[in-house]
């Protein structure tokens, strides 16, 4: 099972891409504007597309790329998502207005995509691949992932902020190998990660206290003009001083 990152910031500009994950060669994990950089023959092996939430920075390329791969495919791509997110692209995105309803199109019976609604804790096996929504605390209806080779493990939190029931289930898994985590603001702006339910190195500090096993950690969704400060605050603590930030086009074997 191989993880590459396609997109791991939380803005453009330059070589910033926001957020998505490349699964092996047919599942993305978030499909924010680093889907970009795939060739048309990548987007269109594409089968699965897991979305953690409705925000624009993670679901920004997913409309152009059912377009773009709309004459390469005949089997449907399977969008996932909590049954909010999916109501939010059913209203918001592909309803005729902003772009055409692609579970209808080219017909009913052999649409483009397919929507697959699910639940935190409702694992989904894809030829061996184990991928596991789990809590998230957002500002909207959200979720991680956890990603299970068999032989290891990797967990994606998706945006979110403090949510102990999000450590409860990481800490129960067995072969953890790697945690990508966000921190979205600076400390300097507290108030405004927590009114927006993301992290900060304060908060991200309290949260990694709730792990109980060993991982390698990397630090993902920095805000634009921000990471290099951000990075800085982190690094900072002792305690921390292993924490990495996420790389586009960064590859991780499970």
């Amino acid at each position: 099972m191989q993880v590459k990152v396609l997109g791991c910031s939380g803005g453009i500009g330059g070589n910033l891409r926001t957020t998505s994950l490349l699964v092996d060669d047919d599942i993305l994990i978030d499909a924010g504007t680093g889907v970009g950089d795939l060739s048309m023959e990548q987007m269109a092996r594409i089968d699965h597309v897991f979305l953690t939430h409705s925000h624009l920075d993670h679901i920004a390329c997913l409309p152009l790329m059912l377009d773009t791969v709309a004459g390469l495919r005949d089997t449907p791509v399977t969008i996932y998502g909590l049954p909010e997110t999916l109501d939010a692209l059913k209203t918001h995105i592909f309803n005729w207005t902003i772009w055409p309803d692609f579970s209808v199109v080219p017909s009913e019976a052999s649409p483009l995509m397919r929507y697959m609604a699910i639940e935190p804790g409702e694992t989904i096996s894809l030829a061996e691949r184990r991928i596991t929504p789990l809590p998230a605390n957002h500002t909207v209806p959200a979720v991680g992932y956890w990603l299970d080779s068999g032989a290891s493990s990797m967990v994606f939190t998706g945006d979110t902020t403090t949510c102990d029931a999000l450590w409860e289930q990481l800490n129960r898994i067995e072969n953890l190998k790697y945690l990508l985590i966000e921190t979205a603001f600076g400390n300097d702006e507290l108030a405004l990660a927590q009114a927006s339910r993301h992290l900060c190195p304060s908060l991200l500090f309290e949260e990694l206290a709730k792990l109980k096993k060993p991982a390698h950690v990397y630090i993902t969704h920095l805000k634009p003009g921000e990471g290099g400060e951000i990075m800085y605050q982190i690094e900072q603590s002792s305690h921390h001083a292993a924490l990495r930030g996420l790389q586009n086009m960064q590859v991780f074997k499970l």
